[in-house]
């Protein structure tokens, strides 16, 4: 009876670690997907709770040893807060030293060229980084503008430079924001060395950087459209710019329209170029470097007009009769407009 249960207690404890060297192997030698997983670690979570989430989603395969060796590599509380990718085929330690790493997903952010802080409002919006309203209350908070810039402007448009962001699920509205503002001062010394040469302040270039970014998507054409806003400045001229006015119904209503009306050139407002004499009250889009270098950098031109040819580019007059003239030929014949676009231009 002895050796009977001597042996069944052999058999016994050989099963047991057979048992635990088979999940012991698979623990720390998993063979799971490739597929990438996603897993959150939120404030205040314990080790445990981690361990559940990573189960629940395949990354390991055992929670109580994943705990445990935690514990013995010393990484139990370097556990930090963040989103986090893994597979289901990496060791338990890859997944440890990852969640000890701090870094979170990626994800990118592309502000075009022209782009408003409006829109630009909607976008961190649609990235989940707060809501819309509240963004562009922090895009108008003037001790923060100050704090970036180191003046009081009215808000921080024309400043939110273009380019692609990096972030993160946890990355703050202002971080981000304050972020796009360093890119712009970085990208802006290549600018400032010529304000003295024509005489305008930082804020009035990007104002009318901003202008020259919104009326032509052609490079080619941007010293010379600066040229025209130059020279018509220079005669005391209205400068009378379509993008103006629209800019200057949507900081009103915070909807931008599509369409300008009669009504709308005669409604001044702080921005409306056809009312108000001068530049507008501050930009009305977030410019590009090769605007902003278009802006301090005019072409030589006694031009004072320009009309779209309904392709992207613009037919350039020195004399109202002549800007006329094209107006006629390019705008009021239905002709000239039919299956035509302004994207047609980088279409070709």
């Amino acid at each position: 009876m002895k050796k009977l249960f001597l042996s069944f207690l052999f058999i016994f404890v050989l099963f047991i670690g057979a048992f635990f060297a088979f999940e012991g192997f698979h623990f720390f030698f998993p063979k799971g997907d490739e597929k990438m997983k996603i897993v959150d670690v939120a404030q205040g979570e314990s080790l445990r709770v981690v361990a559940k989430k990573l189960f629940s989603q395949g990354v390991i395969t055992n929670e109580d040893y994943f705990v445990y060796l935690a514990k013995l590599t010393g990484k139990a509380r370097s556990v930090r807060v963040g989103e986090y990718e893994f597979k289901g085929n990496w060791s338990p330690f890859k997944v440890l030293n990852i969640l000890a790493s701090g870094r979170s997903v990626e994800y990118s952010m592309t502000i075009p060229e022209g782009t408003n802080m409006y829109e630009i409002a909607t976008m961190f919006e649609i990235a989940g980084m707060g809501d819309r309203n509240q963004v562009i209350r922090i895009f108008k908070d003037k001790k923060f503008i100050k704090s970036l810039l180191g003046e009081e402007l009215y808000s921080l448009e024309g400043y939110l430079f273009p380019e692609t962001y990096k972030y993160t699920k946890f990355t703050k509205p202002k971080k981000l924001i304050g972020k796009m503002v360093k890119t712009f001062l970085e990208n802006y010394k290549d600018v400032q060395v010529f304000e003295r040469r024509i005489r305008m302040s930082r804020h009035e270039i990007v104002t009318l950087a901003s202008i020259v970014e919104k009326e032509t998507g052609v490079p080619e054409e941007r010293n010379r459209i600066s040229s025209v806003f130059h020279n018509r400045i220079r005669k005391n001229m209205r400068l009378q710019t379509d993008p103006t006015v629209l800019y200057g119904i949507l900081d009103i209503t915070k909807t931008m329209k599509k369409n300008i009306t009669k009504k709308d050139l005669r409604t001044k407002t702080a921005y409306n170029t056809y009312r108000i004499n001068g530049l507008p009250k501050g930009p009305i889009s977030n410019p590009g470097k090769e605007a902003l270098l278009a802006t301090v950098q005019p072409e030589s031109s006694s031009f004072l007009y320009f009309v779209s040819r309904n392709d992207g580019t613009h037919v350039f007059s020195e004399t109202y009769q002549k800007h006329n003239a094209a107006v006629r030929k390019f705008q009021l014949d239905p002709s000239m407009r039919r299956g035509k676009s302004w994207r047609d231009y980088k279409k070709n």
